[in-house]
């Protein structure tokens, strides 16, 4: 298959470009390393250089071939300029399907785009887009809500979510569960010691911790709570924190709390190794209830015992180990789910699949897209002559 990517570059505090991050890196990525070709547009919101660069690895021989595109010309958003570019970029590739990502916005367009194009579109919700302040703007959600209905195919990165697109949006065709994946060469069990001596933490010290957006929209406040609570009567427990963070919900100062930051990706998997208990906040929230946690499978895949929000897909992937969960909002609760983890120390009997394996599922689906739309195709010339 010859496959279009459009996306935004930015998405989850990451640029998935210049670090070589999550589903919109990995995925195109693991179809190129099938066999497929595939073919990237990737619109920047920010000022950055535009270019175009083949992104491939070492081990194999896929290469996804990006063109970076600012929609800002100078001061003032240029989006007829981008849209432009990529009616010639998709005319000059020649696609068979084009695939959709990243928000409203692109779904919008690349639905509109695969109809110029006679070719079928998938579009791709790794989030419950309506969460997102892009969405808020007037006239997008019906438009956005009007794609996601018309197209050929979607993936859904939860259960909750293909649910809410069928009985909301009213949508009956094709949708493909598709939750977020993990690199397993990055995300696998490392000796605890070893990792915390290469993050300068204390060795001997209770640490619990978390990675990801320190963002109260995710909950993070319900952490601090709870861990003000423990300390209390844990002299030896420590809270590690590490991502991106709002100026306008900053950190708690203090030794007991051992912020590192914002880490590259390739750090994340030592600090996840490093801890005795790894915490995935979340809220009862539009955005809460549709997400899949990129930090779940990671944690899973380096066998670190987690506590996580009671909420969404967390609460359907964990209905094993109740023991694990707690309830958002509740200090408490996250309290208690973090007491009996430092004792008992559960780690999860659940495979974390590969991004490998996530495309795989993945380029089934799109072929049978594809051969759902020449089907008919068939039939409509059938029907004409």
């Amino acid at each position: 298959m010859k496959i279009l990517v459009l996306s935004k570059r930015q998405y989850s505090g990451h640029d998935f470009l210049d670090q070589r991050f999550g589903r919109l890196r990995e995925l195109p990525l693991e179809l190129a390393r099938l066999g497929h070709k595939v073919l990237g547009v990737t619109l920047t919101y920010r000022c950055k250089k535009e270019c175009t660069l083949a992104d491939s690895d070492p081990s194999s021989n896929g290469i996804v071939t990006w063109h970076s595109i600012n929609l800002r010309n100078s001061f003032f958003p240029r989006p007829d300029l981008y849209l432009a570019r990529v009616t010639e970029i998709a005319r000059e590739f020649r696609p068979d399907l084009l695939w959709a990502c990243s928000d409203a916005y692109h779904a919008i367009f690349g639905a509109r785009l695969a109809k110029r194009l006679g070719i079928p579109c998938v579009i791709d919700l790794y989030d419950n887009f309506e969460s997102f302040k892009a969405t808020w703007v007037p006239g997008v959600l019906p438009h956005f809500r009007r794609a996601v209905r018309s197209v050929e195919g979607v993936t859904c990165v939860s259960h909750s979510l293909a649910h809410y697109i069928a009985t909301k949006y009213g949508r009956k065709r094709p949708s493909l569960l598709l939750e977020n994946s993990v690199r397993t060469d990055l995300f696998f069990r490392r000796d605890r010691i070893a990792s915390r001596k290469q993050l300068g933490l204390p060795e001997e010290a209770i640490i619990i911790g978390t990675a990801g957006a320190l963002d109260k929209s995710r909950g993070i406040h319900v952490l601090f709570r709870a861990f003000n609570s423990l300390k209390k009567y844990q002299p030896m427990l420590r809270l590690a924190l590490a991502g991106p963070r709002s100026r306008w919900n900053p950190i708690p100062a203090g030794p007991p709390i051992l912020d590192l930051g914002t880490l590259p990706l390739e750090t994340v998997p030592v600090l996840f190794n490093a801890l005795d208990v790894a915490i995935i906040c979340n809220r009862d929230s539009a955005f809460g209830r549709y997400c899949f946690p990129q930090k779940a499978y990671e944690i899973i895949a380096c066998r670190v015992p987690l506590v996580a929000a009671a909420v969404g897909s967390m609460k359907e992937l964990l209905g094993d180990y109740p023991q694990c969960l707690y309830q958002p909002e509740s200090p408490a609760s996250l309290a208690q789910a973090i007491e009996r983890q430092l004792e008992a120390k559960t780690v999860l009997d659940i495979a974390a699949p590969s991004w490998g394996d996530s495309a795989k599922k993945l380029e089934c689906f799109l072929q049978d897209v594809l051969a759902g739309r020449a089907k008919t195709v068939e039939a409509l010339s059938a029907t004409n002559d």
